[in-house]
């Protein structure tokens, strides 16, 4: 899942990019892609299959790289996935929301946004609300698509947003028409998230 969430980011980072060139200084895709290198790195280096340290590791790993707010923010939701990964190793359903809800929580300790605000947090919200909101005998693949679509959704829907965070806060209705580079990026990683399983 980790790796193909990083394979979605390496095939799209010059469009989140252009993206953030819309509403930023352009340089997303390539912090995003940074970011999600250090992710796979520590995958590949990671002995054992201890969910918990690993989800630690990448956090760190995350948390280290140059890129403005993307490594804090990832790093922190890494982090929390850390924290609702102690002591298991097989998910269902509810249990895949309950991780989720562990990681989003500890990044939304870091950032305030809501949905509307026009940042990641339009792509995460709405992923785990699905995510929660899954038929528990559906199985978490199923739940991971819904989850995977509701951030996609989430994503599109910040073309009609103004920006209340961050650079693209400053320009006003010019942001209007473009969707945020960081809630793009959030609904690929979803999509490689579900893809993989």
């Amino acid at each position: 899942m980790l790796n193909a969430a990083t394979e979605q980011i390496r095939h799209n980072h010059e469009m989140l990019s252009r993206l953030d060139g819309a509403v930023g200084d352009g340089d997303h895709g390539t912090t995003i892609l940074r970011a999600m290198e250090a992710v796979a790195k520590t995958v590949a280096e990671q002995k054992g299959d201890e969910l918990k340290p690993l989800f630690s590791a990448i956090a760190w790993a995350v948390m280290s790289c140059d890129g403005g707010s993307t490594g804090p923010l990832l790093g922190s939701f890494f982090m929390g996935l850390a924290d609702g990964a102690a002591g298991k190793s097989t998910f269902d359903a509810p249990a895949l929301a309950a991780l989720f809800a562990a990681g989003i929580g500890k990044l939304h300790k870091q950032s305030k946004a809501q949905i509307g605000d026009k940042t990641m947090m339009d792509a995460f919200l709405p992923a785990l609300a699905a995510l929660q909101a899954a038929e528990p005998s559906a199985g978490p693949k199923a739940a991971l698509r819904q989850a995977a679509e509701a951030a996609a959704q989430g994503a599109e829907a910040t073309k009609n947003m103004r920006a209340k965070f961050g650079r693209a806060r400053n320009l006003g209705d010019r942001v209007i028409g473009h969707p945020d580079p960081g809630a793009v990026s959030v609904s690929l990683l979803f999509k490689g998230f579900s893809e993989a399983l």
